[in-house]
Order: structure tokens, then C-alpha cells, then sequence
């Protein structure tokens, strides 16, 4: 029997070393030649091969190089305040923004975290390398518009592979005025943004500007201070009656809360998101959402069942209005704080708020619930936390991240409140956390007991 290395030999004699890497396509080798003319011609290292061994003359494809690269263009630029400069390719709308870089780790649901108002003042940076896939549709948005001031990602998708979607994240983002960078190192960015810290950043697609012109107009911005609620909240209050249809109700026990119901909930836009809505709905609350800056005394007027603080944007120590108003609702009313809600309360109950390093975004934090010991993985979006030493004897830390010990929710029984640090109503994210809702329905029962 022959060995392996002696049949190898034979072929290379009988066919040339072409044939032996593309023993299944024998008629064209297909070569780029960098400065050559585009054609067909023969090889004249095979001629003269095969002419030694007797084999056939093969013809080979001669291609040009090409005009341009196949590659898209780097025509754009992210530069941090730290003096950075990331090149990108440029999709979505054009121009000049200024946020705040922070990076999100959810693996899905690019589309409610874009809708998300809690991003106002931010460009977000995906950690999943692969954005872009499942387009954009009506049904899945958080709010009215698309808040956030650039996406940043490592591959935006060529192709949208989803039976609801209505049009391309590319499109999406062109119709909502939104810069789009692709191509740029995602990897390397979230780890400067985890040892740096969230960093103030320009992307732009203007090629006129300098590189030192832009770090500049970086330094000269923080989101440290900025009121952002009354931005993204409502002018005017409204109903909110839609409800939720069947394939929401993933909670078995919603059914039970609705036949106490309906409740009236009074809920503070501070940038609520849709699906908040719809847990509260699924739970058989009836709601009236208020704008931010909307007096206490009118909505006790309303003579509510009980009174929401919503999740938002921005530094909650910023928005000394909505701390008085929430003090002026604590005890009279069962009170629910989500996210910027839970900052607000907390420091209605006499707490102070501090920046966190590089925030919390992603849908995968494990939160501890003290109480019983129980674990849930958490959806969170947000850059200030309640410093528990702050806070006056009667309030409990009921919930602890279990990344880095920070407060994450909180009771106060004297003052009728609970909140939570993270977005339990999963859009994206796990079902964890609904009970939370569960949990200011029962509330808001003992109450009218």
C-alpha cells in the first residue's frame, strides 16, 4: 500500500501544486495579482511545470486589483475626553453629537434599549458584536422616539432576518436622527470605559473638524448636574388605558390581582417606559401618567390608590422638584420608585445619590433580595446609586447587587414606599423582578383594607 506522503507526490508530478489546494475545482484558479491587468492568461510557472511532467497546461484568471477596497470606509470618528480617537463607519443619520459613552451588555432588545428615555444624554456602546440582525418594528419601542445620542457597535447586520420587522436599523436610525458607528472595537472600549470610568465623547461624521477640536468640545461637557426629566417627560397628563393582551401575561397572578382591582395609579413621567406601563396595566391598574414637574397637591387631589415614580435620565440630585414632591406624597399614599424613581425617593427619605464608576447596563445583574436570600438576574440602565449610610433609621435595604454591594432597593413601611434600583418590567431582560409589581399592588389592597 502506498504511503499518504508517495500518493501526494504522484498527484503533485501528474497535476502541479495548484491542483493540490483545489483538487475540486481544476479549470480556473482564480489569483489577485496587485498592478496587473484584469484577463485571462496562462500562468507560465504551471506552463513550464506541467510541460516537465507531462501534465496539461492550465489556464488561470489574472484579476486586477480593485479601484476601491471591499471593505466600508472609515468615515467617522469617536473622541473621548481623554484624548482617544476610534474611527468608525458612519451609518444612520450625519453630523456632530456630544453624550456620554457608556456600554450595555444585553445580548438582545437593541431596539427597547434605543427607545429607552433613561439614555438621553448618552451614546451607547453594545458589547454583543452583533447588532443589527432582527430590524426594527412598531410593537417593541419603549416611548415615542428613539432618545439616545449614537449607537456604537462592533458589526451592524447586512441583513434583517425577522417576520415583524418594518425596516432596517440603518433606516431606523436615519428617520430618528440618530449617528451610527459600526466597525469600531467595542471590546477594547468597554474595557477603557470599566478602568477609565464612563467617559465624555464627540462622535461625528464631519470630517472638517480636528481631532483636537473635538476632544475639546468633550471636556467642555459633563451629565454630572443635568436636569433631564422634564426633557423626556410628558407637557400634559393623560390616561394610560391600553392594557395588555394575552401573550404579556406571563405572570400567572396578575389574574388575581385584577379581580380587587381596578386600582388608580398616579404615575410621575420622569421617562417611563411603555412596558412599565403595561406590567402596571397586566396588574389591574388603572393609570394616569403626570408630567415630572407636576405639583404633589394636584395629584393627591386625584385622591390616587397609589403613586409611581418612574425610571429617567440625567443626575436625580438635579431635580430638587421632583424630591419635593415625592416628600409631599410620602405617608399620605403607597409609593412605587423605579430607577430614577428609586434615586428620587431615596432622597425623600433623606439619603443622599452618588455617580457610580461606569454604571449599571445590561440584562444580566444579579440582584439579592435580603429578605429571603433570593437571587434575580436584573435588567438595569442607570449611573447614580442611594448611599445606604445616608439613609434614617426605618429604611430597609431590601435588595443588594451582588456585583459590587450596591444598594438596589429599599423599603420605608412608616412612609407607605418601596423601590428598586433596576427595570423589572424585562423589555429586554429576564422576568425575575416582576414581582415587584406584584408586590405595590398588595400595597395598594392593605391600603384600601
Amino acid at each position: 500500500m502506498q504511503s499518504l506522503q508517495t500518493k501526494l507526490q504522484g498527484r503533485s508530478a501528474a497535476y502541479g501544486v495548484a491542483d493540490l489546494h483545489a483538487p475540486c475545482s481544476r479549470q480556473v484558479v482564480s489569483t489577485p495579482v496587485t498592478g496587473r491587468s484584469a484577463g485571462r492568461r496562462t500562468c507560465h510557472g504551471f506552463r513550464r511545470a506541467a510541460a516537465l511532467s507531462g501534465g496539461r497546461v492550465r489556464t488561470v484568471v489574472v484579476r486586477a486589483e480593485a479601484a476601491t477596497s471591499p471593505f466600508p470606509k472609515k468615515n467617522a470618528r469617536l473622541v473621548l475626553e481623554d484624548g482617544s480617537v476610534w474611527h468608525a463607519t458612519a451609518f444612520g443619520a450625519s453630523g456632530t453629537e456630544i453624550g456620554e459613552v457608556v456600554f450595555n451588555t444585553s445580548l438582545t432588545g437593541y431596539q427597547e434599549i434605543m427607545t429607552d428615555p433613561s439614555y438621553k444624554g448618552q451614546f451607547v456602546a453594545f458589547t454583543c458584536p452583533h447588532i443589527g440582525n432582527v430590524g426594527i418594528n412598531y410593537e417593541d419601542v419603549e416611548s415615542s422616539k428613539c432618545h439616545l445620542g449614537a449607537i456604537i457597535v462592533r458589526d451592524l447586520s447586512c441583513v434583517v432576518s425577522n417576520y415583524r420587522s418594518k425596516m432596517s436599523l440603518d433606516a431606523y436610525c436615519k428617520k430618528e436622527n440618530v449617528i451610527g458607528l459600526a466597525n469600531l472595537d467595542t471590546r477594547a472600549l468597554t474595557k477603557v470605559l470599566r478602568e477609565t470610568g464612563c467617559l465624555v465623547g464627540v462622535v461625528t461624521t464631519d470630517a472638517s473638524k480636528s481631532d483636537e477640536e473635538l476632544v475639546n468640545m468633550a471636556k467642555s461637557w459633563t451629565i454630572v448636574g443635568k436636569d433631564l426629566l422634564s426633557v423626556v417627560s410628558c407637557t400634559e397628563p393623560y390616561e394610560w388605558g391600553k392594557g395588555t393582551t394575552e401573550e404579556w401575561e406571563f405572570n400567572g397572578r396578575t389574574k388575581l390581582s385584577k379581580q380587587h382591582g381596578p386600582y388608580h395609579v398616579v404615575a410621575y413621567d420622569f421617562g417611563i417606559k411603555t412596558n412599565i406601563l403595561r406590567r402596571l396595566a397586566s396588574f389591574g391598574c388603572r393609570i394616569t401618567v403626570v408630567p415630572a414637574t407636576y405639583p404633589a397637591s394636584e395629584v393627591l387631589k386625584m385622591n390616587p390608590d397609589g403613586v409611581f415614580f418612574s425610571n429617567g435620565p440625567g443626575d436625580p440630585s438635579a431635580a430638587p422638584y421632583a424630591v419635593d414632591n415625592a416628600k409631599a406624597i410620602l405617608g399620605k399614599k403607597p409609593v412605587f420608585g423605579i430607577c430614577m424613581g428609586h434615586q428620587v425617593l431615596g432622597q425623600a427619605f433623606g439619603g443622599k445619590t452618588f455617580k457610580l464608576k461606569f454604571g449599571h447596563h445590561g440584562g444580566n445583574h444579579p440582584i439579592r433580595y435580603m429578605p429571603t436570600g433570593r437571587v434575580e438576574i436584573s435588567a438595569q440602565n442607570h449611573n447614580f446609586a442611594v448611599d445606604p449610610a445616608t439613609l434614617p433609621a426605618g429604611v430597609e435595604v431590601t435588595h443588594v447587587n451582588l456585583n459590587d454591594g450596591t444598594c438596589a432597593g429599599m423599603v420605608y413601611k412608616e412612609k407607605k414606599a418601596m423601590t428598586i434600583q433596576y427595570h423589572p418590567e424585562a423589555s429586554p431582560g429576564p422576568h425575575d423582578a416582576d414581582i415587584c409589581f406584584e408586590q405595590f399592588v398588595e400595597m395598594m389592597r392593605a391600603e384600601r383594607v
